[in-house]
């Protein structure tokens, strides 16, 4: 901790001693749900106009920060609106929409915690001309504290680095659901001055631990008078004792504890076509337009999984896991498996159209070797892969064809492919796009459902087959009428699951799933309405639950009073109809099925006054207003949700 507040100090007397007066054509805004926006705006030579870019892995569109200030959830606390916690922040979460994992290989099956973790698919490569920091600061009720710290700079036009770190720490309000995580990123990209060579750099750390409590002994604890402090609601796990805790000092008897670290190296060199751009009569700019290119990815990830009880209830694990764990001093009960993968990618990209990247054509092959071992186990194996993808973006904007396909064709995995076309075309500003794309895969299902393993018991199924999914999408989004849509329907055959705490299961059948969803803005003058609405229906026989309706509600004021005061206030709501919403296993960290109690909740309203005055964005907040009526609302099965919550986020950008 000494070490991130001296890193803190320091950015922040860095930023203030070259503060500059800061210019927002460089940083997007606008409206909608906040979020990523695509950069359209053109070189800037202003030196006192900030160009921020980047991009990730693999994708030729630049994107450029938000700083828009109407979607709290996204920005602070990394959660999106649909997602679900099994009651405090930094705890298991949920998609209440049906999202399926899709894609082929290995996979250890740990997701439960995934809301609050990096990886490479979101890793950011920047280019900017200034340098550029942010910090973030969040306190809520019940000690709840969220910190954030990003930097980035151009050290040369040849250079750049990007580092993040982000901190939870949430006691909770009920016993033994303390969170402590902590998440670092780090990216630097590289090319030579005559930019036939680049490089790419990225690196991240999580590190997770979040209490299991095992959810309340009895929902009848929460309308007792007795039981108003509901941190003296007794729980499943973890103990009789009330834990303390700091933003410091977290300790947490019964946990589930990850920690995920990758290093990924990708470079490439080029052959083509160079040529100098004279800008002024003093700057010339060179360009280099590749025809084909030859690029080697290497990763290596270190991936732990585990969990810890020092006094596990003996009632609790024989009614679920049939068996009686040791209550012996010092005798803890813990599950632990570590997962090595190191990956070596080859691949050929060749590039039709001179000076447009967007239209590619990529051939790859890859070797995965993967060493895993258990509390009373050990696995080896490999994998090799064949891979493809073509896409052709046009230089004007319009159309976007994308088509991918992978196929393991040796290892532990051989059989698994996954592969997807895409086709977007924008029509005009009063039209705006629309997109269909369809995608299917074949894949081995995770390795937690076929075996598991603690220091007292272990569980093993040999009898899954591989699971196949197809996804039919179509979309369509306008920004001039403010809407999105999209329709996805998806098959699935041979879905696997935990149809209790501690037994795996495959549906040997075909079930289909129909998800409409739509995001509009109504906007008169100042008063602001934005809508999201989810539907979904399940068609044939299927261990899987869902709420026909979820809907979100944003609806207030949004202005600017006294030309630099950007205003956003009003109230939101959000609510799902009853359904039977999954249980929760905490020695195995998954979500299971259950048909035996449905969730009947009230709508979730929150009051809110978020601002913006230049480079500062604040945000407060009064959550679960709806529980200074009724019962907090349910989460899952014996999991309630938080009683009246008040948050309070800062956001301070600085540009050198």
């Amino acid at each position: 901790m000494r070490h991130l507040f001296f890193c803190i100090g320091f950015l922040t007397c860095f930023a203030l001693s070259s503060y500059a007066q800061f210019n927002t054509r460089g940083i997007s805004g606008g409206g909608g749900g906040g979020g990523m926006r695509r950069d359209t705006t053109s070189h800037q030579h202003d030196p006192d106009t900030l160009t921020l870019r980047y991009k990730y892995l693999g994708e030729p569109t630049d994107f450029k920060l938000d700083s828009s200030i109407n979607d709290f959830q996204k920005k602070f606390l990394g959660i999106p609106a649909n997602y679900y916690t099994l009651g405090n922040l930094g705890n298991a979460a949920k998609n209440i929409l049906f999202t399926p994992r899709m894609t082929g290989g290995f996979d250890a099956g740990f997701h439960a915690y995934d809301v609050y973790s990096h990886d490479h698919s979101d890793a950011k490569f920047f280019n900017t001309n200034r340098p550029y920091s942010e910090l973030t600061y969040l306190i809520g009720s019940k000690q709840e504290q969220v910190i954030g710290l990003s930097h980035t700079q151009n050290r040369t036009e040849k250079f750049n680095f990007y580092f993040d770190y982000q901190k939870v720490n949430a006691p909770g309000y009920y016993r033994n659901q303390n969170t402590n995580h902590d998440t670092y990123t780090f990216t630097a990209r590289y090319n030579t001055p005559n930019k036939r060579y680049n490089a790419n750099l990225s690196y991240y750390l999580n590190k997770i631990n979040g209490g299991e409590n095992g959810g309340i002994v009895s929902t009848s604890y929460l309308s007792d008078p007795d039981y108003k402090q509901t941190r003296t609601i007794p729980t499943n796990l973890g103990g009789a004792n009330i834990q303390s805790s700091s933003f410091f000092n977290s300790t947490i008897p019964t946990k589930s504890q990850y920690q995920e670290a990758s290093i990924l190296y990708q470079h490439s060199y080029d052959w083509g076509k160079g040529d100098t751009i004279h800008i002024n009569d003093t700057t010339d700019y060179w360009r280099y337009q590749p025809r084909f290119r030859i690029q080697h990815t290497f990763s290596y990830t270190q991936n732990t999984y585990g969990f810890q009880d020092a006094s596990p209830d003996t009632t609790f694990y024989i009614n679920h896991y049939g068996f009686k764990p040791s209550t012996a001093a010092g005798d803890t009960l813990r599950t632990k498996q570590t997962w090595k993968i190191m990956s070596n990618d080859v691949s050929l990209i060749s590039f039709p159209q001179l000076g447009n990247l967007g239209h590619f054509l990529k051939v790859g092959a890859t070797i995965d070797n993967i060493d895993g071992k258990m509390t009373d186990a050990i696995a080896q194996f490999y994998n090799f892969r064949l891979h493809g993808e073509y896409r052709n973006k046009t230089r004007n904007q319009k159309w976007d064809l994308q088509a991918m396909g992978e196929f393991y064709l040796l290892g532990a995995n051989r059989g698994d492919y996954n592969v997807s076309g895409r086709l977007s075309r924008y029509l005009n500003e009063r039209l705006g796009n629309i997109s269909i794309m369809a995608k299917n895969v074949n894949q081995t299902p995770s390795y937690v459902y076929q075996f598991f393993s603690v220091n007292q018991a272990y569980w093993l199924n040999s009898s899954l087959n591989k699971e196949n999914i197809t996804q039919l999408q179509f979309a369509a989004s306008n920004a001039k009428l403010r809407y999105s849509l999209y329709v996805n329907y998806f098959i699935y055959n041979n879905f696997t699951y935990f149809r209790d705490y501690q037994h795996s299961a495959q549906v040997n059948g075909i079930f289909n799933v129909l998800q409409v969803y739509v995001n509009k803005h109504f906007k008169v003058k100042s008063f602001n309405w934005m809508a999201e609405v989810a539907f979904q229906q399940i068609h044939g026989s299927s261990p899987v639950q869902l709420p026909t309706i979820w809907t979100r509600h944003r609806v207030g004021y949004d202005g600017t009073l006294y030309k630099n005061l950007n205003l956003f206030t009003g109230l939101e709501i959000k609510y799902n109809t009853a359904y039977y919403a999954d249980d929760y296993s905490p020695l195995f960290g998954q979500f299971i099925y259950q048909d035996t109690l449905k969730i009947s909740n009230k709508p979730d309203v929150a009051a809110f006054v978020n601002f913006r005055v230049k480079s500062f964005t604040a945000f407060v907040r009064g959550e679960n207003l709806n529980a200074l009526i009724w019962n907090p609302n349910m989460n899952g099965p014996l999991y309630p949700g938080n009683k009246f919550q008040f948050r309070l986020g800062i956001r301070w950008w600085f540009v050198n």
